[in-house]
Formats: C-alpha cells, sequence, structure tokens
C-alpha cells in the first residue's frame, strides 16, 4: 500500500519551483506539465515518496501537516536554507524555526511540513 499526501496550493507553478528547487523533488510525469496545470494536480516525487500539489477546493486544507522523517534534519534545513528556504516572514512563530531538540524525544524542524530526524514510527 502507498499512502500519497494531497498538498494545497494556491500558486501551482509558485510550490513547483519551491518543491523541485529547494526540497528536491522531481515531477512525476515530465513532458506533461501543461496537462497537470490544466488538470490542477502535480504529482512530484523524490527517494520513493510521492506528493500531490493540488489547487482543487476540496483538496488538502491549507495549514495542514506532513510528517518526513529524514537521516539528518539539521543537515536538511541548512540545504534548505542555502537554496532560499526564507524563515524569516514571521520570526515570532514556532511554524518557521531552525530543527529543535522536543520533549518527546525527536528533533524536528516544525514547519508546514514536519522534518524529522530519526527512524520513523515503528
Amino acid at each position: 500500500m502507498k499512502i500519497v499526501p494531497v498538498i494545497k496550493s494556491g500558486d501551482l507553478e509558485e510550490s513547483v519551483q519551491f518543491y523541485t528547487r529547494i526540497l528536491d523533488f522531481e515531477r512525476k510525469w515530465p513532458g506533461h506539465e501543461d496537462r497537470e496545470m490544466a488538470n490542477g494536480v502535480i504529482d512530484l516525487i523524490r527517494d520513493g515518496a510521492e506528493l500531490q500539489l493540488s489547487r482543487h477546493a476540496g483538496d488538502g486544507v491549507f495549514g495542514s501537516v506532513n510528517r518526513v522523517f529524514v537521516d539528518d534534519v539539521d543537515e536538511r534545513y541548512v540545504t534548505f536554507r542555502t537554496r532560499g528556504l526564507d524563515t524569516t516572514l514571521r520570526p515570532e512563530s514556532p511554524i518557521h524555526t531552525a530543527p529543535v531538540d522536543q520533549t518527546w524525544g525527536l528533533r524536528v524542524n516544525s514547519n508546514w511540513i514536519l522534518w524529522v530526524s530519526g527512524a520513523g514510527p515503528t
């Protein structure tokens, strides 16, 4: 079984640029960009993971969180910042912070995608 999260996007072009240029995702269907834009759904893949960006009203919810388990959240954070991830828009918000050790034992970067160091749930 495979579960594919659907992430709501208010601007598909901008979202695709963010996910591909900063977060290292690739288009699942290269060469079908016009069809995807017309359909309002774009499939992205990375390291066996898959997600969909959607502009449809009923798909996804703005502000939802997806958990992504990685080997080194600090390295990912530095890489993403180097590529242009902007965490200064709301410096008072815990949603835009560098990785921190949480009381439950995981090191996370709290963003709309929760990047987590460790093997993930067992």
